[in-house]
């Protein structure tokens, strides 16, 4: 079954010149380009077709017999670049990359290149730290254990044993790049890669570092102080930079991040910046009311229990919660009472017990009422 006009894939007419030619196909070939495309393979199928139609057209002699015989013209047809499976003879060339260069500029690859080659910054890196619940609210300088990258102090991270060299690589001269020239349809193209032995350094290690093995870094455990600031919170993470991994090629360290993890209080609980707890309250107390000491962050404080509170009830403490973080003020503390029912009566508790519900709710005995505090309280 015949093809597609290849006139009509490159999307010029029959009278089209050489240069109107060349510029549909350079068009194209940016928009259908598999590196442009990532795993599209219809794409990837289109982009072959925009080559094999450009090496005919682009031809005078094989646009002259095409425009004459169609795809039968030769033995074998057009087949494009050495069939459709090696796109156009560029898979002897390292693939996209190359090709991507002529298209896009020839700096585009080659500056990848220059920065893999260059100064990298180090890795970041991260611990875990647990902490109270009081050193969350308030802040707490800690130290904290790290295992990281470090420069070789042997050898200053060159790799080399004490007294060596690193030496140029005889593969790529120390340019850290390889070159290859192509003849291609467009003309001799240049392609540039980095070098597989030196891995673009241009240096090669011919005596290792004894304490390094030739990497230029040792992995070294260091003790790092790190300050907590208040109100964090489970999952709060803490930047400290520089702290992490040892650049390379003279690049920056990376950072070290601090995830934090606070350990349950047996009394608080946290609500955002809010402190909440329970107060177990005598019935008596909820009855009569009462002065009560309560704990709170910064210690006891006296909270007012209205007589007739009810289990449940919440009371507020403003100001007695959680620091916020990087901000102003502090949460509150909410001391929600919960009534509690005694289980072991005297004769004489349960005496008075009766006597009260006889009185009824509305009773207005206060002595009867100094009785049962008496008798409850003590």
């Amino acid at each position: 079954m015949p093809g597609r006009d290849f006139y009509e894939i490159l999307g010029v007419g029959r009278e089209a010149s050489q240069e109107e030619i060349k510029k549909a196909y350079r068009r194209l070939a940016r928009q259908y380009h598999p590196d442009m495309n990532p795993g599209n393979k219809e794409a990837e199928e289109k982009f072959k077709e925009i080559q094999q139609a450009y090496e005919v057209l682009s031809d005078a002699d094989k646009r002259a017999n095409y425009d004459r015989f169609g795809q039968a013209a030769g033995p074998g047809g057009f087949q494009g670049f050495g069939g459709a499976g090696n796109f156009g003879g560029f898979g002897d060339m390292g693939g996209f990359g190359d090709i991507f260069d002529m298209f896009f500029g020839s700096g585009f690859s080659g500056r990848q290149r220059q920065r893999q080659a260059g100064p990298q910054r180090g890795p970041d890196l991260e611990v875990t730290l647990e902490l109270t619940f009081e050193e969350a609210a308030f802040g707490v300088e800690k130290k904290v254990e790290v295992a990281r990258e470090e420069v070789c102090r042997t050898c200053s991270g060159s790799g080399a044993a004490p007294g060596t060299q690193p030496g140029t690589c005889p593969n790529c001269q120390g340019t850290g790049q390889v070159r290859q020239a192509q003849a291609t349809p467009l003309g001799r193209l240049e392609t540039v890669r980095t070098c597989s032995r030196c891995g673009g350094s241009g240096r090669i290690i011919t005596v290792p570092c004894h304490e390094c093995h030739g990497r230029g870094q040792v992995t070294r455990h260091r003790t790092v102080t790190v300050n907590i600031p208040p109100g964090v919170d489970t999952g709060t993470s803490v930047r400290v930079t520089g702290e992490g991994g040892s650049g390379q090629r003279g690049g920056s360290p990376g950072d070290l991040f601090v995830n934090i993890r606070v350990r349950p209080h047996k009394f608080f609980r946290r609500d955002g910046y809010d402190v909440i707890c329970e107060q177990p309250l005598s019935f008596v107390a909820a009855a009569l009311g009462a002065e009560i000491e309560v704990p709170t962050l910064d210690g006891q404080v006296s909270l007012h229990i209205p007589e007739g509170t009810q289990s449940g009830t919440s009371f507020r403490l403003k100001g007695k919660g959680i620091p916020r973080l990087r901000g102003y003020g502090r949460g509150d503390q909410h001391v929600v009472v919960k009534v509690v029912t005694p289980t072991r009566l005297t004769e004489r508790q349960k005496e008075l017990l009766r006597e009260f519900e006889g009185l009824g709710e509305g009773g207005k005995d206060k002595g009867f009422f100094d009785k049962v505090k008496d008798a409850f309280m003590g």
